[in-house]
């Protein structure tokens, strides 16, 4: 017969066991949730696009373009092409691009984006014919929507001819209101595209728990499959902007949970030192 354990012994065994739980709810509290992917907003200073965000759960990679004010970062489109291309192939094989959201023709600025958007969605056109060594699950089309721009309801005539599965972003700057929002999009988005909500919360337009009321109204809208969210990685700063910090991070992460995420931008925000604070 085997010695019965002793009442010290209990105890201990209970309080360790205690201590483990509350070191698990600890972890799970301050741990951010995973993340889909990463954006990609494609200049030549990033052109060796490298990281380590497969930490954070990210499997795609949404590449904001493949042509930027008429410069291509990919081979064969007959545009100039920039200084140095990406090495698509490498970034072909990378854990955080397993899946990639091709973006096709854009422009830095966003008044010359929406004032000659016939052209690129010609532009977009090409480029989406062009072959590539990524698993391309998707197209982006990147000009960018908010309800301010009356233009806007020129897209679904524009759209019509590029691939699906399509994605374009939207955003409020003006803060209109969630229901508003959601009412306006879904009365000119065509039902094969989905979008990319940016959440504001980087240049303080909002909190995450109103930019989830948000994304929770254009869900209702449009349904699931056809909401994602921009999570602004990045904080406003003298000249700029600056890399959120994990305790900034965290509270959007953490309002999204349930959507599929995306970090903006990797290369340029989502910093090896932030990577390694929110995987802990």
């Amino acid at each position: 017969m085997g010695r019965h354990p002793t009442l010290c012994a209990v105890l201990l065994a209970a309080l360790l066991a205690g201590a483990i739980a509350a070191g698990w709810w600890v972890v799970q509290r301050y741990r951010a949730p995973a993340v889909t992917g990463i954006a990609w907003q494609v200049d030549n200073r990033t052109v060796g696009i490298a990281g380590d965000w497969q930490r954070l759960g990210a499997q795609e990679l949404l590449v904001q373009w493949s042509a930027v004010d008429d410069l291509a970062f990919v081979p064969g489109s007959g545009l100039p092409q920039a200084p140095v291309l990406p090495d698509w192939r490498r970034i072909a094989q990378e854990p955080w691009a397993r899946r990639v959201i091709l973006g096709l023709g854009g422009r830095f600025d966003e008044k010359r984006a929406r004032a000659g958007i016939a052209e690129l969605a010609a532009q977009s056109r090409a480029l989406a014919r062009l072959p590539t060594p990524l698993n391309v699950v998707g197209w982006y089309f990147p000009v960018e929507a908010s309800p301010e721009w009356e233009g806007a309801r020129q897209l679904p005539a524009l759209l019509k001819d590029l691939p699906r599965p399509l994605w374009i972003s939207i955003y409020d700057s003006a803060n209109g209101g969630a229901n508003e929002m959601a009412d306006w999009v879904a009365s000119w988005l065509p039902p094969d595209v989905g979008v990319f909500f940016q959440d504001g919360v980087g240049v303080y337009a909002r909190t995450p728990k109103v930019a989830l009321e948000y994304a929770e109204a254009l869900r209702k809208k449009l349904g699931s499959e056809r909401v994602r969210i921009i999570v602004e990685a990045f904080r406003p700063a003298a000249g700029g902007f600056r890399p959120a910090t994990a305790d900034e991070l965290r509270p959007q992460l953490a309002a999204y949970r349930g959507y599929q995420t995306y970090l903006f931008d990797g290369p340029h925000y989502v910093t090896p030192a932030l990577v390694k604070a929110l995987a802990r």
